[in-house]
C-alpha cells in the first residue's frame, strides 16, 4: 500500500488554539481548540520522510494493543491522543501521538522549517494512514513534574535548567518558529537524572514567512497568557508572547506557585492584564532581576529569547556557586497536582471540584 500523499490545503489544515474571551473577560477557560482559517504561506516541497503506512485494515480509532506497521499501540496517554507503543523488532518503547489525517502538512511543517537540534523532539518515524502517526522516544517526566514535586527548584538548578529552555526558544525564533503555548509541562527530561530537556514536540508552533512575527490569532493557556494577548488590540508579538510564557514558568520554578493565580477566569485576567505579581523572599538579586525582564507588561520591553541568555543569573560559574534557595513556606500556593490552569484549554468543561487545586 503506498504512502498518501500530502496535498490538501495548508489553509484548511492549520491546527490552532484560541483563547475565546469577551471584552469584560467575564468567561470561562477556552473549552475546545478551533482552526485558524484564512490564506497561510506554502510549506517548504519536502516534509520528514514518510514510512510505509499500517496495514490496510487498520481502523481510524485506535484500539488498544493493535498493531501499526512494526508497532504495538498500548495503552493511552494524555486523554488518548497519545499513546504507549513498542517497536517490535527492537522491543523499544515509543510515545506515539496520533492526529487526523488531514492535519498531516500542519503537523509537520515546523518540523521541516527548523533544522536539527538536540534542544527538541522530532519524531523518529512518522506513518501516515487512516491517522497520522508519529514515534517520540520515550522521556523521564517533564518540567511541571518537577516543580509539583519539588516545591521550589534550588537557583543552581533552575537555572541550569532555565538556560535550556531559553536556549530552545531562542533556538526556535532565530529560524522563524513562535512555539506559542509555552508551558512547564512541554519542557522534558530525556534522561534520568532530570538534567536535559527538550522540548517534546512542535505542536501549535507557527511558522514566520518573514522578519515579522506579528500573530492575530489569540491562543494560549491560561496561566501562561500574556497581557497583550488579553488586550483589545488585533495583533501583538508572538516572540514577546513566547518570552512572558517564560517568565511564567521561571517564576513558578523559583516560587513553587504562578505568579498570577485565582479561581475565576475574570479575575485571573485581570491581575495578569494589570501585570502586579510578588515575588518569594529568599531569591538572589540576579534571579529577581531576570524574573522582571520577562514579566513586563510591555511586549517591547521585554528581553528577547537571545537576550536572556545573555543574563548574569545564566552565566555558568553563577549557575555553580549560587546559593540553593529552597524555602516553601505554608502559605505559598503550589502548582497544581491535577488538571489545573495548565490544562485548561484541553477540557470541555470546568467542574466545580477543580477550583481547589490551586490553593
Amino acid at each position: 500500500m503506498r504512502a498518501t500523499p500530502l496535498a490538501a490545503s495548508v489553509a484548511s489544515l492549520t491546527r490552532k488554539k484560541r483563547l475565546e474571551l469577551d471584552d469584560d473577560f467575564s468567561v470561562d477557560y477556552p473549552s475546545r481548540k478551533r482552526a485558524r482559517r484564512g490564506p497561510q504561506p506554502k510549506p517548504p516541497p519536502c516534509l520528514l520522510p514518510l514510512s510505509p503506512p499500517p496495514a490496510p485494515d487498520c481502523a481510524p480509532a485506535v484500539a488498544l494493543a493493535s498493531r501499526l506497521g512494526s508497532y504495538i499501540l498500548l495503552e493511552p496517554e494524555e486523554g488518548g491522543r497519545a499513546y504507549r507503543a513498542l517497536h517490535s523488532p527492537t522491543g523499544t518503547e515509543y510515545t506515539c501521538k496520533v492526529y487526523p489525517a488531514c492535519e498531516a502538512r500542519a503537523v509537520l511543517e515546523p518540523y521541516a522549517q527548523l533544522p536539527r537540534h538536540d534542544l527538541v523532539a522530532r519524531p523518529a518515524e512518522v506513518l501516515l494512514g487512516p491517522q497520522l502517526y508519529a514515534f517520540f522516544a520515550r522521556t523521564h517526566g517533564d518540567m511541571h513534574s518537577l516543580v509539583r514535586s519539588r516545591r521550589r527548584v534550588p537557583e543552581p538548578e533552575a537555572a541550569a535548567l532555565f538556560r535550556q529552555m531559553a536556549a530552545t526558544v531562542a533556538y526556535c525564533h532565530q529560524h522563524g518558529l513562535v512555539l506559542r503555548d509555552l508551558k512547564l509541562r512541554r519542557f522534558v527530561f530525556t534522561d534520568c537524572e532530570r538534567t536535559k530537556l527538550v522540548l517534546e514536540n512542535l505542536e501549535d508552533a507557527c511558522v514566520l514567512t518573514g522578519p515579522d512575527d506579528s500573530l492575530w490569532d489569540k491562543h494560549a493557556c491560561p496561566a501562561y497568557v500574556g497581557p497583550e494577548i488579553l488586550s483589545s488590540k488585533a495583533c501583538y508579538s508572538g516572540k514577546a508572547a513566547d518570552v512572558w510564557s517564560l517568565g511564567v514558568a521561571l517564576f513558578t520554578m523559583l516560587a513553587g506557585h504562578y505568579p498570577f493565580q485565582d479561581s475565576e477566569p475574570a479575575l485571573l485576567f485581570g491581575k495578569i492584564r494589570r501585570g502586579a505579581f510578588a515575588l518569594p523572599e529568599g531569591l538572589s538579586a540576579p534571579a529577581r532581576c531576570l524574573v522582571q525582564c520577562l514579566l513586563r507588561r510591555e511586549p517591547g520591553e521585554r528581553l528577547t529569547a537571545r537576550g536572556i541568555l545573555l543574563h548574569p543569573w545564566l552565566q555558568e560559574e553563577l549557575i555553580l556557586s549560587a546559593p540553593s534557595q529552597s524555602h516553601c513556606g505554608p502559605a505559598d500556593q503550589v502548582v497544581p497536582s491535577g488538571p489545573g490552569l495548565e490544562e485548561a484549554e484541553e477540557e470541555e468543561e470546568m467542574g466545580e471540584g477543580e477550583v481547589g487545586l490551586y490553593g
